[in-house]
């Protein structure tokens, strides 16, 4: 799950499913109730209820706390999770609109664009036979010539039919039952909507018919394709609004979160600000995803050095050496830069890493391996939590993949709980997070 850049695709599916409890607060976005159908009525309301009882919960860890700075916690909060998630939602249908409006139009244009070129080709032909040349007619014409050949055409048409001409004969064929099935189905196979048994002035006529109801079928459809795509401008606009918003109030309150004393209310504080930092994770994601698209993932979360790299057969010892970084953590021993799959946890857990000053060597394999490889490098590996390590779940443990495991990068350690975010647990370049309890049972990569 992982590869470089700080792609952060844009996806509050992940707080969905990334469910954070910390001392009773339940952090899971709900959105304002909205609803076409009575079922979605009903999971509006369910929503709804569920954003009440959030924000109760919230009110209540933060009780005690000045009431402008709690009051700006909890806006915060139902900005990220309910404001921010609607306008997505709003976005995402806005954008499937457009794209649904632009593939109508695109036909429309087509289905226009051939009713010319058949146009253009039949007054060509026009212009080498006249109008009243009949296409199903002479198909039957050359029809009984080529089933014929080989005999006298006078004498066939006399045997036959007693004619004296090939006009005569094709008309004698056409009172005939036998034959006059060859004639339908000669001009079925020439005709089309347009039916090709009319002369060609008469189909002339008709395709510049339906030129004109194209023509205006595809006006039609290009203006409901132009004002579908400024609407979805619009919903993207405003979501960007949201956003900026968000990180104004994220950055005002990450200063006056450390003047909170009480515990619960400190931790309930530093929940909310982790949920829009990871909205805003996604968002860098989105920006730099083309840029990592191009790689190849065959299922594998990481690649080992070939020839050398660290690498154990033996879960680490605690303790080991640890190159220069923020507080003890991260190497440069190895590090050449991000080289794992784009979207994976290991790409994720790398470029976090990074971003808090954290070096990661290139090649530590799968993100269950990361534990076994690291000592290798120089890294200490241990069971004690510390903000900025890769948690390092081994094959099946804690819901990771049970073939190539999973890596995700602390966020913030609260007594015997950690809270984590990692990628590609809901999707790719999807980040999530979670609270796990008992947290000195996991493998730290520091």
């Amino acid at each position: 799950m992982n590869k470089t850049t700080n792609t952060w695709k844009p996806v509050l599916a992940a707080l969905t499913a990334g469910m954070c409890c910390v001392a009773g607060l339940v952090v899971a976005p709900a959105q304002p109730a909205s609803a076409d159908t009575y079922s979605n009525l009903v999971n509006a309301q369910n929503q709804h209820a569920a954003s009440a009882q959030r924000e109760a919960q919230l009110k209540a860890q933060l009780a005690g706390v000045n009431s402008e700075l709690a009051n700006k916690i909890v806006e915060l909060d139902d900005l990220t999770n309910n404001k921010i998630v609607a306008a997505q939602n709003k976005v995402t249908q806005a954008n499937a609109d457009a794209a649904a409006a632009q593939d109508e139009a695109d036909a429309a244009a087509k289905r226009l664009e051939a009713a010319q070129k058949d146009k253009e080709t039949l007054e060509q032909q026009i212009a080498q036979t006249g109008k009243d040349y009949d296409d199903a007619h002479a198909a039957v014409a050359e029809l009984a010539r080529e089933s014929m050949h080989g005999s006298s055409a006078s004498e066939v048409m006399s045997v036959v039919t007693g004619a004296s001409s090939t006009q005569d004969f094709v008309n004698s064929m056409q009172s005939r039952d036998a034959l006059s099935r060859n004639e339908a189905n000669a001009a079925s196979s020439a005709a089309s909507e347009l039916n090709t048994s009319k002369n060609r002035g008469e189909r002339l006529a008709a395709i510049e018919k339906q030129i004109s109801t194209l023509k205006t079928q595809a006006d039609q459809k290009a203006a409901s394709a132009q004002t579908a795509a400024e609407t979805a401008q619009n919903e993207r606009n405003a979501l960007e609004q949201l956003r900026v918003e968000g990180e104004q109030r994220r950055n005002e309150l990450t200063a006056m979160v450390s003047s909170l004393k009480d515990q619960q209310a400190a931790q309930a504080a530093q929940t909310v600000l982790l949920a829009s930092r990871v909205d805003s994770y996604n968002q860098q994601y989105l920006k730099e995803q083309q840029q990592s698209s191009g790689q190849v993932n065959n299922g594998q979360q990481g690649t080992t050095q070939p020839g050398g790299g660290g690498s154990s057969t033996v879960p680490p010892t605690t303790g080991g050496g640890s190159g220069g970084s923020s507080g003890g953590q991260g190497t440069s021993n190895g590090d050449y830069g991000n080289a794992y799959y784009g979207g994976q946890c290991t790409w994720y857990a790398y470029n976090r890493r990074k971003q808090m000053g954290i070096g990661t060597p290139s090649y530590l394999g799968n993100g269950g391996q990361w534990y076994l490889t690291a000592p290798g490098y120089g890294l200490r590996v241990d069971h004690n939590p510390q903000v900025g390590a890769a948690l390092s779940f081994p094959p099946g443990v804690a819901g990771a993949d049970g073939t190539y495991g999973h890596v995700a990068v602390v966020e913030s350690v609260s007594g015997n709980t950690v809270t984590i975010s990692e990628m590609n647990v809901v999707g790719e370049y999807v980040v999530s997070w979670r609270t796990l309890s008992n947290a000195g049972a996991y493998w730290y990569v520091h």
